[in-house]
Protein backbone atom coordinates (compact mmCIF):
# COMPACT_ATOMS: atom_id res chain seq x y z
CA UNK A 1 0.00 0.00 0.00
CA UNK A 2 1.49 3.34 -0.88
CA UNK A 3 2.56 5.93 1.80
CA UNK A 4 0.41 8.78 1.56
CA UNK A 5 2.02 12.29 2.48
CA UNK A 6 0.54 15.70 2.86
CA UNK A 7 2.32 18.10 0.32
CA UNK A 8 4.68 20.22 1.46
CA UNK A 9 8.98 19.52 2.42
CA UNK A 10 10.65 20.20 5.84
CA UNK A 11 13.33 22.75 5.91
CA UNK A 12 15.75 24.31 8.55
CA UNK A 13 15.67 28.17 9.33
CA UNK A 14 17.98 30.53 11.25
CA UNK A 15 14.76 32.59 12.14
CA UNK A 16 14.99 32.72 16.32
CA UNK A 17 11.45 31.15 17.04
CA UNK A 18 9.34 29.80 19.80
CA UNK A 19 6.45 27.79 19.93
CA UNK A 20 5.06 29.78 23.53
CA UNK A 21 5.04 33.23 22.20
CA UNK A 22 2.46 33.86 25.28
CA UNK A 23 4.39 32.18 27.92
CA UNK A 24 6.79 35.26 27.40
CA UNK A 25 4.05 36.99 28.37
CA UNK A 26 3.77 35.28 31.46
CA UNK A 27 7.82 35.28 32.11
CA UNK A 28 7.42 39.32 31.87
CA UNK A 29 4.52 39.17 34.66
CA UNK A 30 6.76 37.18 37.14
CA UNK A 31 9.24 39.83 36.83
CA UNK A 32 6.71 42.68 37.35
CA UNK A 33 5.51 41.31 40.26
CA UNK A 34 8.73 41.46 41.45
CA UNK A 35 8.84 37.61 41.62
CA UNK A 36 12.89 37.44 40.82
CA UNK A 37 13.46 39.77 43.68
CA UNK A 38 11.64 37.72 45.98
CA UNK A 39 13.75 34.89 45.21
CA UNK A 40 17.20 36.42 45.57
CA UNK A 41 15.86 38.00 48.63
CA UNK A 42 14.44 34.77 50.39
CA UNK A 43 16.98 32.07 49.16
CA UNK A 44 19.91 31.35 49.98
CA UNK A 45 22.82 31.97 48.19
CA UNK A 46 24.73 29.96 45.88
CA UNK A 47 27.63 28.16 47.95
CA UNK A 48 30.17 29.77 45.53
CA UNK A 49 30.91 32.31 42.48
CA UNK A 50 30.10 29.47 40.06
CA UNK A 51 26.82 28.10 41.85
CA UNK A 52 23.39 28.56 40.00
CA UNK A 53 20.95 31.13 41.96
CA UNK A 54 17.40 30.59 42.43
CA UNK A 55 16.04 32.57 40.15
CA UNK A 56 18.19 30.25 37.54
CA UNK A 57 16.87 27.37 39.03
CA UNK A 58 13.44 28.40 39.90
CA UNK A 59 12.25 30.31 37.37
CA UNK A 60 12.78 27.77 34.58
CA UNK A 61 10.85 25.34 36.40
CA UNK A 62 7.75 27.45 37.20
CA UNK A 63 7.41 28.16 33.55
CA UNK A 64 8.31 24.62 32.38
CA UNK A 65 5.67 24.04 34.61
CA UNK A 66 3.49 26.07 33.92
CA UNK A 67 4.02 25.52 30.06
CA UNK A 68 3.08 21.60 30.19
CA UNK A 69 6.28 20.08 31.46
CA UNK A 70 5.88 17.12 33.46
CA UNK A 71 9.51 16.16 35.01
CA UNK A 72 12.78 18.12 35.07
CA UNK A 73 14.01 16.27 31.45
CA UNK A 74 11.44 18.87 30.30
CA UNK A 75 13.27 21.89 31.26
CA UNK A 76 15.50 21.21 28.87
CA UNK A 77 12.83 22.74 26.49
CA UNK A 78 12.37 25.96 27.93
CA UNK A 79 16.31 26.54 27.87
CA UNK A 80 16.29 25.29 24.19
CA UNK A 81 13.94 28.31 23.81
CA UNK A 82 15.57 30.85 22.22
CA UNK A 83 13.21 33.65 22.40
CA UNK A 84 13.01 33.09 26.46
CA UNK A 85 16.64 33.21 26.83
CA UNK A 86 17.11 36.24 24.93
CA UNK A 87 14.87 38.29 26.63
CA UNK A 88 15.42 37.15 30.15
CA UNK A 89 19.08 37.07 29.64
CA UNK A 90 19.49 33.60 30.23
CA UNK A 91 23.20 33.44 29.35
CA UNK A 92 23.51 29.88 31.63
CA UNK A 93 21.37 27.75 33.02
CA UNK A 94 21.40 24.76 35.27
CA UNK A 95 21.03 21.55 33.59
CA UNK A 96 18.05 18.40 34.99
CA UNK A 97 20.54 16.71 36.98
CA UNK A 98 21.63 19.94 38.47
CA UNK A 99 18.45 21.01 39.56
CA UNK A 100 17.82 18.02 40.70
CA UNK A 101 20.88 18.19 42.86
CA UNK A 102 19.43 21.24 43.84
CA UNK A 103 16.26 20.21 44.83
CA UNK A 104 17.87 17.90 47.24
CA UNK A 105 19.63 20.63 49.10
CA UNK A 106 16.81 22.68 49.07
CA UNK A 107 14.66 20.04 50.96
CA UNK A 108 17.45 19.03 53.54
CA UNK A 109 18.59 23.06 54.33
CA UNK A 110 17.17 26.21 54.59
CA UNK A 111 15.84 27.18 50.77
CA UNK A 112 12.48 25.07 51.83
CA UNK A 113 11.61 28.14 54.51
CA UNK A 114 12.72 30.13 51.71
CA UNK A 115 10.47 28.92 49.07
CA UNK A 116 7.40 29.52 51.81
CA UNK A 117 8.32 32.95 51.98
CA UNK A 118 8.74 33.39 48.64
CA UNK A 119 5.18 31.58 48.44
CA UNK A 120 3.76 33.78 50.83
CA UNK A 121 4.54 37.21 48.84
CA UNK A 122 2.69 35.28 46.08
CA UNK A 123 -0.19 34.79 47.75
CA UNK A 124 -0.11 38.31 49.73
CA UNK A 125 -0.21 39.82 45.83
CA UNK A 126 -2.69 38.26 44.95
CA UNK A 127 -5.04 38.50 47.69
CA UNK A 128 -3.80 42.20 47.63
CA UNK A 129 -5.42 42.16 44.03
CA UNK A 130 -8.66 40.76 44.76
CA UNK A 131 -9.53 42.92 47.77
CA UNK A 132 -11.11 40.26 50.06
CA UNK A 133 -10.67 39.69 53.42
CA UNK A 134 -12.41 36.87 55.10
CA UNK A 135 -11.76 33.29 53.61
CA UNK A 136 -13.05 30.45 53.36
CA UNK A 137 -10.56 27.44 53.87
CA UNK A 138 -10.92 23.86 52.60
CA UNK A 139 -7.99 21.43 53.41
CA UNK A 140 -7.52 18.03 52.24
CA UNK A 141 -5.25 14.87 51.74
CA UNK A 142 -3.84 13.63 48.59
CA UNK A 143 -2.13 10.28 47.46
CA UNK A 144 0.88 10.93 44.83
CA UNK A 145 1.98 7.41 43.98
CA UNK A 146 5.71 7.22 43.70
CA UNK A 147 7.81 3.85 43.18
CA UNK A 148 10.64 5.49 45.07
CA UNK A 149 13.00 3.57 47.47
CA UNK A 150 12.37 5.91 50.03
CA UNK A 151 8.64 6.28 49.73
CA UNK A 152 6.34 4.44 51.92
CA UNK A 153 2.82 2.56 52.03
CA UNK A 154 -0.14 4.80 51.68
CA UNK A 155 -3.66 3.51 53.30
CA UNK A 156 -4.66 2.88 49.87
CA UNK A 157 -2.09 0.26 49.59
CA UNK A 158 0.25 1.78 47.24
CA UNK A 159 3.65 3.50 47.68
CA UNK A 160 3.94 7.40 47.52
CA UNK A 161 3.08 10.30 49.74
CA UNK A 162 0.20 12.43 51.07
CA UNK A 163 0.79 15.72 50.41
CA UNK A 164 -2.14 18.09 52.87
CA UNK A 165 -3.00 21.44 51.07
CA UNK A 166 -5.23 24.06 52.09
CA UNK A 167 -6.95 26.65 49.59
CA UNK A 168 -8.49 29.44 49.88
CA UNK A 169 -12.15 29.36 47.89
CA UNK A 170 -13.05 32.77 47.14
CA UNK A 171 -9.28 33.30 45.94
CA UNK A 172 -8.38 29.95 44.13
CA UNK A 173 -5.11 29.44 45.69
CA UNK A 174 -3.34 27.18 47.37
CA UNK A 175 -2.11 29.25 51.11
CA UNK A 176 -0.22 26.15 52.07
CA UNK A 177 0.93 22.60 51.76
CA UNK A 178 2.33 20.52 53.86
CA UNK A 179 4.41 17.53 52.09
CA UNK A 180 3.86 14.19 53.77
CA UNK A 181 5.11 10.40 53.98
CA UNK A 182 2.60 7.98 52.50
CA UNK A 183 2.12 6.27 55.58
CA UNK A 184 1.00 9.74 57.86
CA UNK A 185 -2.82 9.51 57.54
CA UNK A 186 -5.15 11.80 56.41
CA UNK A 187 -6.22 12.96 59.57
CA UNK A 188 -2.56 13.97 61.62
CA UNK A 189 -2.23 17.25 62.81
CA UNK A 190 -5.18 18.88 61.07
CA UNK A 191 -5.92 21.51 63.78
CA UNK A 192 -2.21 22.16 63.58
CA UNK A 193 -2.13 22.61 59.97
CA UNK A 194 -5.43 24.69 60.31
CA UNK A 195 -3.04 27.29 62.47
CA UNK A 196 -0.22 27.12 59.86
CA UNK A 197 -2.64 28.13 56.90
CA UNK A 198 -4.01 31.20 59.43
CA UNK A 199 -0.36 31.95 59.92
CA UNK A 200 0.34 32.59 56.40
CA UNK A 201 -2.23 35.41 55.39
CA UNK A 202 -1.36 38.46 54.82
CA UNK A 203 -2.41 41.13 58.15
CA UNK A 204 -5.44 42.19 58.27
CA UNK A 205 -6.87 38.82 56.71
CA UNK A 206 -8.60 35.81 58.59
CA UNK A 207 -10.29 32.62 58.29
CA UNK A 208 -13.78 32.85 58.84
CA UNK A 209 -14.54 29.41 57.22
CA UNK A 210 -13.29 26.19 57.21
CA UNK A 211 -14.19 23.01 55.29
CA UNK A 212 -13.00 19.18 55.13
CA UNK A 213 -13.66 15.53 55.03
CA UNK A 214 -14.01 12.97 57.22
CA UNK A 215 -10.74 12.84 58.23
CA UNK A 216 -11.44 16.18 60.14
CA UNK A 217 -13.91 14.84 61.96
CA UNK A 218 -12.20 15.46 65.33
CA UNK A 219 -13.02 17.23 68.46
CA UNK A 220 -10.63 19.78 68.91
CA UNK A 221 -11.20 21.27 65.49
CA UNK A 222 -14.76 21.60 66.16
CA UNK A 223 -13.51 23.11 69.42
CA UNK A 224 -10.81 26.06 68.17
CA UNK A 225 -13.98 26.71 64.97
CA UNK A 226 -16.04 27.56 68.25
CA UNK A 227 -13.94 29.20 69.74
CA UNK A 228 -12.20 31.04 67.06
CA UNK A 229 -15.79 32.09 65.34
CA UNK A 230 -15.56 29.82 62.61
CA UNK A 231 -18.13 28.36 60.72
CA UNK A 232 -17.44 24.82 59.51
CA UNK A 233 -18.77 21.77 57.61
CA UNK A 234 -17.01 18.95 58.25
CA UNK A 235 -17.66 15.27 56.34
CA UNK A 236 -18.65 13.20 59.28
CA UNK A 237 -17.85 9.15 60.25
CA UNK A 238 -20.43 6.34 60.38
CA UNK A 239 -19.60 5.03 63.57
CA UNK A 240 -22.01 3.55 66.64
CA UNK A 241 -23.40 7.30 67.64
CA UNK A 242 -23.68 8.52 64.49
CA UNK A 243 -25.29 5.66 63.52
CA UNK A 244 -28.05 5.27 66.64
CA UNK A 245 -28.49 8.94 66.25
CA UNK A 246 -29.63 8.05 62.56
CA UNK A 247 -32.00 5.36 63.48
CA UNK A 248 -33.62 7.88 65.90
CA UNK A 249 -34.44 10.16 63.37
CA UNK A 250 -38.10 10.14 62.56
CA UNK A 251 -39.73 9.34 58.75
CA UNK A 252 -41.06 13.14 59.33
CA UNK A 253 -37.35 14.39 59.37
CA UNK A 254 -36.71 13.67 55.77
CA UNK A 255 -36.86 15.68 53.06
CA UNK A 256 -37.58 13.70 49.73
CA UNK A 257 -35.12 15.27 46.84
CA UNK A 258 -34.74 13.51 43.25
CA UNK A 259 -30.97 11.50 43.94
CA UNK A 260 -31.30 11.39 48.10
CA UNK A 261 -33.23 12.13 51.06
CA UNK A 262 -31.78 14.63 53.47
CA UNK A 263 -32.80 15.25 57.42
CA UNK A 264 -30.73 17.07 60.28
CA UNK A 265 -30.29 16.25 64.06
CA UNK A 266 -28.29 17.79 67.20
CA UNK A 267 -25.23 15.69 67.98
CA UNK A 268 -21.64 15.58 70.21
CA UNK A 269 -19.20 14.10 70.57
CA UNK A 270 -17.66 13.35 74.12
CA UNK A 271 -14.78 15.83 74.03
CA UNK A 272 -16.53 18.83 71.71
CA UNK A 273 -17.67 21.69 74.14
CA UNK A 274 -20.64 22.54 72.04
CA UNK A 275 -22.89 20.05 70.19
CA UNK A 276 -23.59 20.78 66.13
CA UNK A 277 -25.93 20.25 63.52
CA UNK A 278 -25.39 16.69 61.90
CA UNK A 279 -26.82 16.42 58.57
CA UNK A 280 -26.99 12.87 56.94
CA UNK A 281 -27.70 12.74 53.06
CA UNK A 282 -29.83 9.26 52.67
CA UNK A 283 -28.84 7.79 48.98
CA UNK A 284 -30.27 4.02 47.95
CA UNK A 285 -27.73 1.39 47.09
CA UNK A 286 -28.89 -0.26 43.48
CA UNK A 287 -30.51 -3.89 44.17
CA UNK A 288 -28.25 -6.65 43.11
CA UNK A 289 -29.50 -9.77 42.48
CA UNK A 290 -32.03 -10.78 45.11
CA UNK A 291 -30.24 -8.69 48.01
CA UNK A 292 -32.54 -5.97 49.73
CA UNK A 293 -31.64 -2.47 48.49
CA UNK A 294 -30.73 -0.88 51.46
CA UNK A 295 -30.05 2.78 51.79
CA UNK A 296 -26.22 4.13 52.34
CA UNK A 297 -25.25 7.00 54.01
CA UNK A 298 -23.10 10.58 54.76
CA UNK A 299 -22.63 12.56 57.41
CA UNK A 300 -21.94 16.12 57.55
CA UNK A 301 -21.08 18.13 61.31
CA UNK A 302 -21.96 21.69 61.23
CA UNK A 303 -22.35 25.08 62.80
CA UNK A 304 -23.43 27.20 60.16
CA UNK A 305 -27.01 28.58 59.90
CA UNK A 306 -29.26 28.43 57.40
CA UNK A 307 -31.68 25.43 56.06
CA UNK A 308 -30.30 21.64 55.79
CA UNK A 309 -30.14 22.13 52.36
CA UNK A 310 -28.16 25.65 51.90
CA UNK A 311 -25.17 23.98 54.53
CA UNK A 312 -25.13 20.75 52.07
CA UNK A 313 -24.83 22.99 49.13
CA UNK A 314 -22.47 25.33 50.42
CA UNK A 315 -20.64 21.80 51.73
CA UNK A 316 -20.21 20.37 48.56
CA UNK A 317 -18.29 23.51 46.86
CA UNK A 318 -15.16 22.12 48.64
CA UNK A 319 -15.73 20.02 45.47
CA UNK A 320 -14.72 22.76 43.40
CA UNK A 321 -12.58 24.66 45.30
CA UNK A 322 -10.62 21.65 47.07
CA UNK A 323 -10.76 18.63 45.21
CA UNK A 324 -10.97 19.77 41.71
CA UNK A 325 -8.18 22.80 43.23
CA UNK A 326 -6.04 19.70 43.85
CA UNK A 327 -6.78 18.25 40.46
CA UNK A 328 -5.72 21.32 39.01
CA UNK A 329 -2.57 21.29 40.69
CA UNK A 330 -1.89 17.44 40.49
CA UNK A 331 -2.73 16.73 36.39
CA UNK A 332 -2.60 21.10 35.59
CA UNK A 333 0.84 21.62 36.89
CA UNK A 334 2.48 17.74 36.90
CA UNK A 335 2.58 17.57 40.47
CA UNK A 336 1.10 14.30 40.08
CA UNK A 337 4.14 12.31 39.61
CA UNK A 338 7.75 13.49 42.05
CA UNK A 339 11.01 13.16 40.07
CA UNK A 340 13.20 12.43 43.03
CA UNK A 341 13.86 9.48 44.88
CA UNK A 342 14.41 11.73 48.31
CA UNK A 343 10.76 13.14 50.20
CA UNK A 344 12.72 16.33 51.34
CA UNK A 345 13.77 17.25 47.21
CA UNK A 346 10.27 16.40 45.92
CA UNK A 347 8.85 18.57 49.45
CA UNK A 348 10.82 21.19 47.96
CA UNK A 349 9.96 20.40 43.55
CA UNK A 350 6.00 20.14 45.25
CA UNK A 351 5.92 23.83 47.07
CA UNK A 352 7.66 25.34 43.29
CA UNK A 353 4.61 24.01 41.91
CA UNK A 354 2.39 25.47 44.53
CA UNK A 355 4.04 28.78 43.37
CA UNK A 356 3.47 28.12 40.04
CA UNK A 357 -0.19 27.87 40.60
CA UNK A 358 -0.54 30.19 42.17
CA UNK A 359 1.23 32.60 40.19
CA UNK A 360 -1.06 31.36 36.95
CA UNK A 361 -4.28 32.40 39.05
CA UNK A 362 -2.49 35.89 39.78
CA UNK A 363 -1.47 36.18 35.73
CA UNK A 364 -5.39 35.27 34.90
CA UNK A 365 -7.15 37.43 37.48
CA UNK A 366 -4.25 40.43 36.53
CA UNK A 367 -4.01 39.78 32.45
CA UNK A 368 -6.64 38.21 31.10
CA UNK A 369 -10.56 39.32 30.80
CA UNK A 370 -12.86 37.99 32.91
CA UNK A 371 -14.31 35.43 30.65
CA UNK A 372 -11.18 33.53 31.72
CA UNK A 373 -11.29 33.09 35.50
CA UNK A 374 -13.09 29.84 34.98
CA UNK A 375 -10.44 28.16 33.09
CA UNK A 376 -8.14 25.70 33.98
CA UNK A 377 -4.16 26.03 32.85
CA UNK A 378 -4.63 23.26 30.15
CA UNK A 379 -7.36 25.74 28.14
CA UNK A 380 -4.95 28.83 28.65
CA UNK A 381 -1.92 26.97 27.11
CA UNK A 382 -3.39 26.17 24.08
CA UNK A 383 -5.65 29.30 23.34
CA UNK A 384 -2.83 31.82 24.70
CA UNK A 385 0.54 30.08 26.18
CA UNK A 386 0.95 27.65 22.56
CA UNK A 387 1.54 30.54 20.11
CA UNK A 388 4.71 31.02 17.62
CA UNK A 389 6.77 33.97 17.45
CA UNK A 390 9.38 35.26 15.74
CA UNK A 391 12.34 37.55 17.43
CA UNK A 392 14.09 40.01 15.72
CA UNK A 393 16.42 42.89 16.57
CA UNK A 394 14.87 46.25 15.06
CA UNK A 395 16.17 50.00 15.42
CA UNK A 396 18.07 48.82 18.30
CA UNK A 397 15.09 47.00 20.22
CA UNK A 398 14.04 43.72 19.83
CA UNK A 399 10.49 43.36 18.86
CA UNK A 400 8.44 39.48 19.42
CA UNK A 401 6.60 38.92 16.30
CA UNK A 402 3.29 37.01 16.34
CA UNK A 403 0.39 36.76 14.27
CA UNK A 404 -1.56 39.74 12.66
CA UNK A 405 -4.77 38.22 14.41
CA UNK A 406 -3.28 37.94 17.74
CA UNK A 407 -1.74 41.05 18.20
CA UNK A 408 -4.22 42.86 19.79
CA UNK A 409 -5.35 40.11 22.30
CA UNK A 410 -1.22 39.72 23.19
CA UNK A 411 -1.15 44.12 23.69
CA UNK A 412 -4.10 44.13 25.54
CA UNK A 413 -2.93 41.55 27.86
CA UNK A 414 0.48 43.40 28.29
CA UNK A 415 -1.61 47.18 28.87
CA UNK A 416 -4.49 45.66 31.09
CA UNK A 417 -3.24 45.46 34.51
CA UNK A 418 0.00 45.65 36.55
CA UNK A 419 0.48 42.86 39.60
CA UNK A 420 -0.43 45.89 41.59
CA UNK A 421 -3.43 47.33 39.44
CA UNK A 422 -1.92 50.26 37.37
CA UNK A 423 -1.55 50.65 33.55
CA UNK A 424 1.53 48.34 32.05
CA UNK A 425 3.26 50.31 29.19
CA UNK A 426 2.74 48.57 25.68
Amino acid sequence: MAQSMLPFQLAASEEVLTAQAGLVLFAEHLDRLHFLRWLERDMPQPGSGRGYSAVQQVLPLVLMLTGGGRSLEDLRVIHADPVLRRLLSWERLPSPDTVGDWLRRTGEGEGLAGLDRVHRRVVAAHLRKGGRKAHTLDIDATQIVAEKQEAAWTYKGERGYMPMVGHLAEAGVVIHDDFRAGNVAPATENLDFVKACETRLPQGHHITALRADSASYQAELFNYCERTDKTFAIGGRLDASTLAAIAALPDSAWTQYADCAVAETVHSMADTEKAFRLIVVRYRHQAELLEEDRPRYHVIASNRSGSTADVLVWYRQRGEHSENGIKELKIGFGMERMPCGQESANAAFFRIGVIAHNLFVHFKHAALGEDWQRHRVATVRWRWFQVPGRLIHHAGRWMLKIATHRLDEFLAIRSRADPDGSPLAT
